[in-house]
């Protein structure tokens, strides 16, 4: 990867957090530690079960705030309920208040019916019109009927009554195992978005330790997802436009 990022007055904020395939927490655990982001701050919650993760003797909260240049990051290396993703989301707004951020890209996971496991796509959904020309520029299909329930649709729920646009990446995923593929083509496209350059053999090397790292993280995801999932119906394939 060239780590460079183009100082441009926008400020943009990612968001990570744990979901279907993983995806979102080795997307943004790629960049932030490709682009040698700095650790800046934490997010707590009093609900939250006391858990710290240690990384190269370092110890570390569940929910971390990141940043290098005009490039943020927020993200969360544990499963949250709706509820508690509805105060996370709160933390957030705050926080790109605070800071001036122009817009938020969140990159999630995204189960569907009959999909090529070795060609994953990704779709996006807007919660402005102002970000529909960023779907276009970058070749990203744009999320057009389905339904969205659990951790995500509480936080798109929160993120489109306020006035900071915000981006959600989904990229289509296996829903119950770590899926590297579909951490490439999330990678790639937010590289794409961020006009940073990727190596792809180097994402399959890091991202397959990820997911060696994170085996007990995905058990603890799929048991939260599968909690969701039996108080939601199902969810209807997305339909698609270029």
């Amino acid at each position: 990867m060239k780590n460079q990022l183009s100082k441009t007055s926008d400020k943009i904020l990612l968001v990570g957090f744990p979901s279907n395939g993983l995806v979102g927490t080795f997307t943004i655990s790629y960049l932030v530690h490709s682009l040698k982001m700095d650790l800046t701050g934490e997010i707590d919650h009093p609900d939250l079960p006391p858990t710290l993760f240690i990384e190269n003797g370092e110890v570390l909260a569940p929910i971390r705030i990141y940043q290098k240049n005009n490039l943020h990051v927020i993200m969360s290396d544990m499963p949250f309920d709706p509820y508690l993703a509805q105060d996370f989301a709160g933390s957030i707004i705050e926080y790109c208040k605070k800071n001036k951020i122009g817009k938020i890209i969140i990159v999630s996971g995204m189960e569907t019916i009959n999909r090529d496991p070795k060609s994953p796509k990704i779709y996006g959904l807007v919660t402005h019109q102002s970000l529909e020309k960023l779907l276009y520029q970058n070749d990203v299909s744009k999320f057009l009927s389905g339904s969205i329930f659990g951790t995500d649709a509480a936080l798109i729920s929160v993120f489109r009554k306020s006035t900071i646009p915000a981006v959600i990446l989904y990229a289509e995923c296996h829903p119950f195992f770590p899926d590297p593929e579909a951490s490439v083509i999330a990678i790639t496209t937010l590289a794409k978005i961020l006009k940073i350059k990727v190596d792809t053999k180097d994402i399959q090397k890091k991202i397959e330790r990820l997911r060696i790292q994170h085996r007990n993280l995905m058990e603890e995801t799929i048991k939260a997802l599968q909690a969701q999932q039996e108080k939601q119906p199902q969810p209807r394939a997305p339909q698609i436009y270029r």
